[in-house]
């Protein structure tokens, strides 16, 4: 039977394995991206970096508690260039790609919001930054990789949910962690997180946009009013 420590020290290899393989998936996601607009293998590990480590080192650089753990430990650039390297020699375009990689992405995004936000919960910030940063944490990578292309990160509409996912994943994480349950709430965080994602995905469900509303749109309603 597991003790309580050996039942913590598991969960935190399980959620560690699945942050190195959401960095490898989202390197990869950041060179097939290099690859579409014919960059040279510096472009490729530059994007791979920031797809797989970008929000991970914004969280750390925020938190002003030391060097970002993506620099302090090497399996987290090794991880990174390693997908670089591979999104350069092999093209991941194909059918089994395309069905690995959403489960893959939502992994990745449920771990790293529940980590990110307890990370800054246990650090002093209090419920609503920390709920900020696991979801910066989450869908940063993204943005950068986005920008650095020239186009409109994809959490801003038009896509299936996706930070909203990583706001609920952060959420739990925080709602385990102030009542003492630190390891579940990452549990729970990521996998309610991961399969909002996915199903997100399956279903289509998209924010709305804008609501125009305004004193034309009032009239205009009162004048289709029966009576």
């Amino acid at each position: 039977m597991l003790t309580g420590a050996d039942a913590s020290a598991g969960t935190a290899v399980v959620l560690a394995v699945l942050d190195l393989i959401g960095v490898f998936a989202n390197a990869i996601l950041g060179g097939s991206v290099a690859r579409r607009h014919r960059f040279d293998p510096i472009g490729f590990a530059a994007l791979a970096i920031a797809s797989g480590l970008g929000g991970g080192i914004i969280r750390d650089v925020l938190l002003q508690q030391g060097p970002p753990v993506a620099l302090t430990n090497p399996a987290y650039l090794v991880t990174a260039l390693a997908g670089a390297g591979l999104a350069f020699f092999v093209h991941f375009e194909h059918r089994p790609w395309k069905l690995v990689f959403p489960y893959v992405d939502a992994l990745a995004l449920g771990c790293w919001a529940a980590v990110g936000a307890q990370k800054a919960l246990l650090s002093g910030l209090s419920w609503l930054p920390s709920l900020l940063l696991g979801v910066v944490t989450a869908v940063g990578g993204g943005v950068i990789r986005d920008l650095a292309v020239g186009q409109r990160p994809t959490i801003f509409g038009g896509n299936t949910l996706y930070a909203s996912c990583a706001l609920l994943a952060s959420g739990l994480a925080i709602a385990g962690t102030m009542t003492g349950h630190t390891q579940v709430g990452a549990m729970v965080g990521t996998g309610v997180g991961a399969a909002s994602c996915l199903l997100a995905r399956w279903r289509g469900w998209m924010l709305p946009e804008a609501v125009e509303w305004g004193p034309s749109t009032w009239f205009a309603w009162r004048r289709k009013r029966p009576g």
